[in-house]
């Protein structure tokens, strides 16, 4: 495998979880709203973790993307 599908793969991954993790803040919100926990996080800390993985996703894409301009200027 080269490095270019694993990087692909690791970014799709850590896109995916990162709105699953969105959507379990908003889920988590929801449910201490009405006095229930779904997760031992607080929906704020699993939306900053969404943000930390997709910061991650886009780093990954313009490292593609430059590679890409270098072999095709």
């Amino acid at each position: 495998m080269s490095f270019e599908k694993i990087m692909s793969m690791a970014s799709r991954l850590f896109f995916l979880v990162a709105f699953v993790l969105l959507g379990l803040g908003v889920i988590e919100r929801i449910a201490n709203q009405v006095g229930y926990t779904v997760a031992h996080y607080a929906p704020g800390r699993l939306l900053e973790i969404a943000v930390i993985l997709l910061i991650f996703v886009i780093a990954i894409q313009l490292r593609a993307i430059r590679l890409e301009l270098r072999k095709n200027p």
